[in-house]
């Protein structure tokens, strides 16, 4: 009887083998696999930002240099430096697990999470050279194009074979230490690039505010070209345009709080004004070959300081508004 009992008790030693899937597990294995694919994204997206940066296509759209992809940039870094740290933190975690229960190694969870990387990373450069052979036959490869088909193929290629090794060991490899090491000197450069790209916080915060007066005088501009095509002259001054009714109100310079400058220079010739702003930093845009195709004509470029835009009505391209065309008829009384 007592020898029955003894065999019906579990052995420890029997199941320290077996494969185990708890809840921590779950836990830990997606945490690192979530992160990193999360991190790989956010790097392949900056350096997609840098080599844009670096090497413009003319035949793209117009950008502003100094704010052509700040915010992507911006939400890129902020991902690295928080994902990133999870990520080497997390893979630290479950290497010394690894080292103490060797049946976490061989977790389901474990297996099906890895081979589901090697696939997505297979398939992603499959796809990537896919699509290069087929930029190269249409004769589109340029310097641009092929910089961020090998930043695919280079974070694809590293993680796809840093997993595939990690699969076909039974004990954790100390690859994890030597892949840990450059993949945080590299991430930590292009962390680094990023500000010099994107400038310092105050530098972002003082670009913008002056995107946001370009906003205003664009704005201000198209109300005056309305007023003079509804009126047939310029308004002698910005407060001309307040319109109570339509709840429109000019816009203050929202750094200065002060009222944005304006001056008329009407001749029989021509029909012009300008309009004047302080800003923090110099703003150079860039336009496509075709930019008089696609209807582009404005430069808001300008240097740090007080500038002053010149405008022209062109009364061709700009004709008054005939009154009686544009007057509705009065419907009759039912």
């Amino acid at each position: 009887m007592e020898e029955n009992i003894q065999n019906q008790m579990p052995n420890p030693s029997a199941n320290s083998g077996q494969k185990r899937n708890t809840p921590r597990d779950l836990f830990l294995h997606l945490l690192a696999i979530v992160t990193l694919y999360w991190s790989s994204i956010s790097f392949v997206t900056l350096v997609w930002q840098f080599i844009n940066n670096w090497f413009p296509d003319a035949l793209k759209g117009y950008s502003y240099m100094g704010d052509f992809s700040n915010s992507l940039i911006r939400f890129s870094v902020s991902a690295i430096l928080v994902v990133f740290p999870v990520f080497i933190i997390v893979s630290w975690y479950l290497n010394k697990i690894y080292r103490k229960e060797s049946a976490v190694r061989e977790s389901k969870i474990r297996k099906w999470l890895i081979y589901l990387t090697l696939f997505i990373a297979s398939l992603v450069i499959i796809g990537d050279l896919i699509f290069t052979v087929n930029m190269f036959l249409g004769g589109e490869v340029t310097i641009r194009f092929i910089l961020k088909a090998l930043s695919i193929i280079f974070v694809a290629g590293l993680i796809f074979g840093y997993y595939l090794d990690d699969v076909r060991r039974e004990t954790p490899t100390k690859l994890a230490k030597y892949f840990a090491w450059p993949s945080g000197i590299l991430v930590l450069a292009v962390v680094v690039c990023s500000f010099v790209v994107v400038g310092s916080p105050t530098s972002a915060r003082l670009l913008q505010l002056d995107q946001q007066k370009i906003n205003d005088l664009q704005n201000i501009q198209g109300q005056i070209v309305n007023y003079y095509q509804r009126k047939g002259t310029l308004p002698n001054k910005l407060s001309d345009l307040n319109d109570s009714i339509s709840n429109y109100g000019i816009p203050n310079d929202q750094q200065t709080k002060k009222p944005y400058e304006y001056a008329v220079a009407d001749t029989t010739q021509s029909i012009a004004f300008s309009l004047c702003a302080t800003f923090n930093r110099p703003i150079q845009y860039t336009f496509p070959t075709n930019a008089a195709d696609m209807g582009i004509s404005e430069i808001w470029d300008h240097p740090a300081g007080k500038y002053c835009f010149k405008r022209t009505i062109d009364k061709d391209l700009y004709p008054l508004y005939n009154k009686e065309n544009t007057a509705l008829p009065l419907l009759p009384v039912q």
